[in-house]
């Protein structure tokens, strides 16, 4: 299949000039509003696997293997992005997180505001 684009180099028809002033004065927009405005908008940082495995090494000294984060997360219903079958591999005979791994999870989980 081919595409064929024609891009253009086109001026505007027309064009609007806005007048904006800023200050605490009455008619004026005041700064700091904007600002607060602003951060509501902002995008949450993605949490990655790597941030929830450091912060649970740093508060319970555990390296936790991502598989067992990414099954607490599917089983809570928690969106991934990427989500990888490995059916009829040697990865499905991989053993379940124990309560207590589950749990840490959760507490990390918790922690970066995703459940």
């Amino acid at each position: 299949m081919e595409t064929v684009v024609l891009l253009s180099h086109k001026k505007p028809d027309s064009q609007i000039n806005v007048k904006v002033e800023f200050g605490e004065e009455n008619g004026k927009f005041p700064i700091e509003s904007i600002a607060e405005k602003a951060e509501e908008y902002k995008p949450k940082e993605k949490v990655t696997y790597k941030m929830i495995q450091s912060y649970i090494k740093e508060k319970y000294n555990l390296k936790m293997h991502t598989a067992y984060i990414a099954e607490v997360k599917r089983n809570l219903g928690i969106q991934m992005q990427m989500e990888v079958k490995t059916e009829g591999t040697s990865q499905n005979k991989k053993s379940h997180p124990s309560k207590e791994k589950v749990e840490i999870i959760k507490d990390a989980l918790l922690h970066f505001n995703l459940i």
